[in-house]
């Protein structure tokens, strides 16, 4: 689906990425950097997990923080290893490329002040937002500019984080798709500028349907970035009032193995 209607003319501009470390920012900076006339990346260190786990458990409470920590520590990393050959066809199909890419300017966070003097001083046309912690509204604020995210997943039914997975579990492989949309104070609400489905297959699991997400979202995002290049508008999609709104965090280890056992769900 295309994210309005293009305007005539040469893309010209400065994209910002502000993203998170890991390899999928080397593969959207790589996948942006053959397209755009100038990108520059700005890359936040990851958050405390100990402060992570503090603020989430004073949430939800400790036993389920207690099984998530279980599963992104004991399960995720066995899963990620065992589905590695699989992360490398799903790159290769796409033309993803995780090589590190080069240049990229590092702050403590998302957040912090030298983030706003930067973007300050770059004068981006547009933002394009992957794998950070959640962005202020003191920073949004100060950015005059489009701020665009790839979700991995089906907004507004699924945001926060494992969205196709989450999907599967519930009994809804129609729903598992990546959202491409403007980015706002809150978590994945913001307004909707294209979405798309795709069918994991038997050899995917929590640990490969990230790059699946990615593969989807990629041409989404570039025709954004595009666009708005090119001098045209970002339209966001109508609200559907019939999709209902909710958020997901991981999955505990247990939870995990009772829809693997259950409803065979990787």
């Amino acid at each position: 689906m295309d994210p309005g209607h293009a305007a005539p003319g040469p893309a010209v501009g400065r994209v910002v990425l502000l993203t998170g470390p890991g390899d999928t920012t080397d593969i959207v900076a790589n996948y942006l950097a053959v397209r755009v006339p100038d990108l520059q990346v700005i890359q936040e260190d990851p958050p405390s997990r100990v402060g992570l786990a503090r603020r989430r458990a004073a949430r939800i409470g400790w036993p389920t923080v207690v099984g998530q920590i279980a599963f992104v520590t004991c399960a995720l990393p066995l899963l990620r290893w065992r589905g590695r050959e699989r992360i490398a066809r799903i790159s290769a199909d796409a033309g993803m490329d995780a090589t590190p890419y080069v240049g990229k300017h590092h702050v403590p966070s998302v957040n912090d002040h030298s983030t706003m003097e930067l973007l300050e001083r770059m004068r981006p046309s547009v933002v394009v937002v992957n794998g950070t912690r959640i962005i202020s509204s003191t920073v949004l604020e100060g950015i005059d500019c489009p701020v665009i995210n790839t979700h991995a997943g089906y907004t507004p039914r699924y945001r926060g984080v494992h969205g196709g997975y989450w999907a599967l579990a519930e009994g809804n492989p129609q729903l598992v798709g990546t959202t491409v949309h403007l980015v706002d104070p809150g978590i994945d609400t913001g307004g909707i500028l294209a979405r798309t489905t795709f069918t994991p297959s038997s050899d995917d699991s929590i640990a490969t349907y990230p790059y699946l997400h990615l593969a989807a979202g990629l041409p989404l995002v570039a025709s954004s970035v595009e666009l708005v290049l090119s001098g045209g508008t970002l339209r966001p999609l109508e609200d559907d009032p019939t999709i209902e709104s909710r958020l997901y965090l991981h999955p505990t280890l247990w939870s995990y193995l009772r829809s693997r056992i259950s409803r065979g769900v990787r």
